[in-house]
């Protein structure tokens, strides 16, 4: 095979009815062809979590890269170093979760039905033009009916706003995401194709075929991974909302109510194929903006999967420092750190080339609120993750001036992401 040869990194693999981007191959780095970015883009990924934390179980000790994970923190031993932990933002002028919620990546209260536009949508405008999606936004539960104060509940279960009066509702339903992200339903014939069900990688698997036989042993080695990545998300989908039949069926037949129809039933399972899905919408270059709403802004999930826990989230955030709801609460907020230090190191172990899908990644996680109980709104729990190509220096925590903004932080990561100097009225952190 000539060394000579190679491949535009917008390829995509195709079938009738599906279109599936390649991840990095050794055959896109060897010359940039006209037309072509020069390396991996920049992504930009928020990941919002609802109802707080418990502040002493989240609180890291030490400053700069001497700190110490806390309990909450721990499961994110493997990513330390790829992290920033940030410490002292305010929710400036928010109350209850619905502004809380709201302002994560606006930045400012909203007020009635205003509010302003999102960090988010913002790269998405600038961006999601070079991508087949400007943006994605995943969430696991639907919009909540009534009101908080002057404010629609329902407006909770978005962080996404692409001005101040059009929200950006998140996809929930891991099978219809999954379609908007790889299927192709432009012609009759590709529709007609996909009410079969047949599987994304199938429907390439021809036009895989053929690049696999010009390219190298590492890169067929890295197509054939790749593929198993999303048949694998398939099929977790397929089985989570079609179960096999069972070797023993019960002698009774309890009444059961059905959840809303493509929801999985499993709460871990449910979350686990958004992130899955939202890293191979990254990984792919559908796009280069996502917003993962790993709840609604005011949920009362249940958690009994988890052992000794009990109580609703919302309910157990109201925890009045009695040990059991602090231990329930510490318990499912280190539950979302976990899912989420999966998805940084699945992130990490995806080669681009020029580093990883993490090292090309800015990462925010966090809440709108400190703590639950009493809707603290200072010293929010906020990480950073991924770098962004070098933009921002890792492995640290970050202390910044007691009630600084969070819009400063905004601020700070539009200039990292090339969003101008008037995205944000907030203040750049110098130290970021």
């Amino acid at each position: 095979m000539s060394n000579r040869w190679n491949i535009s990194r917008r390829t995509a693999l195709k079938g009738l009815g599906a279109s599936l981007a390649l991840p990095h191959l050794d055959i896109m780095s060897q010359t940039a062809r006209a037309g072509d970015v020069a390396g991996p883009p920049l992504r930009f990924l928020a990941v919002f979590q609802p109802n707080g934390v418990y502040p002493k179980a989240w609180d890291v000790t030490g400053e700069g890269s001497d700190f110490k994970l806390s309990t909450i923190l721990e499961p994110l031993a493997p990513v330390k170093d790829d992290l920033v932990v940030v410490s002292h933002l305010d929710n400036v002028g928010t109350n209850g979760h619905v502004q809380m919620t709201g302002s994560f990546l606006t930045g400012v209260a909203m007020n009635g039905k205003l509010h302003a536009q999102s960090l988010d949508q913002m790269m998405a405008k600038k961006v999601g033009g070079q991508t087949n999606l400007p943006s994605v936004v995943l969430g696991t539960e639907p919009p909540r009916q009534g009101n908080a104060g002057n404010n629609p509940i329902s407006f909770a279960n978005t962080v996404s706003w692409a001005s101040p009066t059009t929200r950006v509702s998140p996809e929930i339903n891991p099978r219809v995401a999954f379609d908007r992200l790889f299927r192709n339903q432009a012609s009759p014939e590709a529709r007609r194709q996909n009410l079969d069900r047949k599987s994304v990688v199938d429907l390439v698997l021809e036009d895989a075929k053929a690049l696999k036989r010009r390219a190298s042993s590492l890169d067929q080695h890295k197509i054939e991974e790749y593929l198993s990545s999303v048949r694998s998300v398939e099929e977790r989908i397929e089985k989570s909302l079609n179960p096999p039949k069972k070797s023993w069926v019960p002698p009774t037949s309890p009444e059961l109510v059905a959840p809303a129809a493509g929801i999985p039933r499993r709460r871990d399972e449910h979350l686990q194929l958004m992130i899955d899905l939202m890293v191979l919408a990254l990984q792919t270059d559908t796009t280069r903006v996502g917003t993962l709403m790993t709840a609604h802004g005011f949920s009362r999930q249940n958690f009994s999967f988890l052992d000794g826990v009990n109580s609703d989230h919302h309910g157990m955030s109201h925890h009045k420092n009695q040990e059991t709801a602090v231990a329930e609460y510490t318990t499912v907020s280190r539950w979302y750190i976990q899912m989420f230090s999966g998805m940084l190191q699945k992130m990490k172990a995806i080669d681009e080339g020029n580093g990883s899908l993490l090292d090309n990644s800015i990462v925010m996680y966090g809440s709108g609120m400190k703590d639950g109980n009493g809707h603290v709104r200072e010293n929010l729990p906020i990480l950073l993750a991924g770098g962004g190509q070098g933009r921002i220096k890792t492995g640290r925590h970050l202390v910044c001036p007691e009630h600084t903004p969070l819009s400063n932080l905004h601020a700070s990561l539009a200039e990292k992401l090339d969003l101008g100097p008037d995205s944000f009225s907030g203040k750049t952190i110098a130290d970021l």
